[in-house]
């Protein structure tokens, strides 16, 4: 039997596994000149290693947790995560809801006023996310915090969105712990990922280079169209192949054109599938103590980027010694927030707020500046999501195309959960099954 893999990111390569403990040998295409997918790291002229966006793995499933580990021979750090918020000059210990201290004493008083009230209040309808915000924080603190963050980094309003993405990604505190983290500077911990493991050498495609290695994959290959009538694949170079069982990594709104035959309210619900850009902006620092976060959000509309991370402290090898890394991450979508900068203006105004906030000083060296555009980012759970979703995969199960990772799923999947979904993929495909 023959199975090709289109893709080589953690959902491909996860699939690859599961083929290979079967028996079955599967080939690989990736249109990139390099592997890894969304899971790709690259090393700049400097010597500083950046991800295709922040990545970690914080999994607690036992199998994976040893699986990563054999794969780097155990050369990987375990980090404690620490987070914070910015918010109109105030440095806020992450989650906001349990560390209201020192903000402004209106604001506090009516954020646990609120809090104070939904206690004893009746479960109302919740319609979307932002329903589901005010019922679970008031209406202050949701207006302030989560909406804003959210506009940024999903590109839509909470009113436009559904809430099948949560999962434990917002913390629910009780009234005591709201009071404590109003009225008391240290609060316990309470974030969902408490430690985290990252590879010591090479950034998180270290991960999966063994997989990489060991797998039959052409690079390059870009896919553009899908015959499954006769189960054969095009490529943008001209090479043609054949198949007896596909699994596709790649984002539903890109495959299912490909796909010969496609109805035409099948393409337009494809089309109805909303993902975020990315425009991250790498930036060396010649200073060591940037900061003592591994990640910060920023929830002000008047601060270009999104979200920073600290990859040197994921990992002191991912940049020279004596030297800071910055990513920042900045959110656009098709659907809701087209592009609208050149990636020059994005280093121009990634490093005036750095210096604005005061992360970076004015006299600091700077070593490098790139940007990365993220073309398929984070999947926006808006309205339009479920029955869209419903209608592609279905098509895609009945004509033979098993799907996998973030971008086949089209779900808010983690690094771990991607490489899970790609062996439940094979799996479906060993058992004959696709959907």
């Amino acid at each position: 039997m023959k199975v090709v893999v289109i893709g080589s990111g953690m959902a491909a390569l996860g699939a690859a596994h599961q083929l290979r403990s079967e028996g079955v040998a599967p080939v690989l295409y990736d249109k990139r000149p390099f592997p890894g997918g969304h899971t790709a790291s690259f090393r700049h002229p400097t010597g500083f290693v950046f991800d295709d966006g922040p990545h970690i793995s914080f999994t607690k499933n036992e199998r994976l947790r040893d699986l990563l580990a054999e794969s780097v021979g155990g050369a990987y750090e375990t980090p404690q995560c620490r987070v914070n918020n910015h918010w109109r000059g105030h440095w806020i210990k992450h989650p906001a809801q349990c560390n209201l201290y020192g903000l402004p004493e209106k604001l506090i008083a009516e954020v646990i006023a609120e809090f104070e009230a939904l206690q004893e209040a009746p479960i109302p309808e919740i319609r979307n996310y932002a329903d589901w915000l005010v019922a679970t924080y008031g209406e202050t603190f949701s207006r302030t915090f989560p909406m804003e963050y959210g506009l940024k980094y999903h590109t839509c309003a909470a009113e436009e969105m559904t809430t099948d993405w949560l999962g434990p990604r917002l913390y629910k505190p009780d009234l005591d712990e709201v009071r404590y983290g109003a009225t008391h500077p240290e609060t316990p911990e309470v974030h969902y990922v408490s430690h985290f493991r990252y590879p010591t050498r090479g950034g998180f495609y270290s991960y999966l280079e063994p997989w990489v290695d060991d797998a039959d994959l052409y690079l390059d290959h870009e896919l553009v169209a899908v015959d499954p009538s006769d189960r054969r694949l095009h490529f943008a170079n001209g090479r043609e192949t054949d198949y007896d069982r596909l699994i596709s990594s790649i984002p539903l709104p890109a495959l299912v054109p490909m796909v010969a035959g496609a109805p035409a309210d099948v393409i337009e619900a494809a089309s109805r599938l909303a993902c975020t850009r990315c425009m991250t902006v790498n930036v060396g620092v010649a200073r060591e103590d940037i900061s003592e976060h591994q990640w910060t959000y920023f929830y002000d509309r008047d601060y270009f980027f999104t979200r920073l991370s600290f990859p040197h402290l994921f990992s002191p090898e991912t940049v020279p010694p004596g030297t800071s890394a910055i990513q920042a991450e900045c959110y656009y979508s098709d659907k809701y927030r087209p592009i609208d900068v050149t990636p020059e203006e994005c280093i121009e105004r990634v490093v005036r707020d750095l210096r604005r906030c005061g992360l970076v000083r004015e006299d600091d060296e700077i070593l490098m500046t790139e940007v990365r555009p993220i073309r398929w980012a984070n999947v926006i759970f808006d309205l339009d999501r479920p029955a869209a979703l419903e209608t592609v995969h279905g098509f895609l199960d009945d004509v033979g195309i098993r799907w996998a990772g973030r971008y086949g799923e089209w779900g808010y999947l983690w690094t771990d959960q991607s490489f899970v979904s790609g062996e439940r993929a094979a799996a479906k495909v060993l058992s004959g099954g696709t959907s």
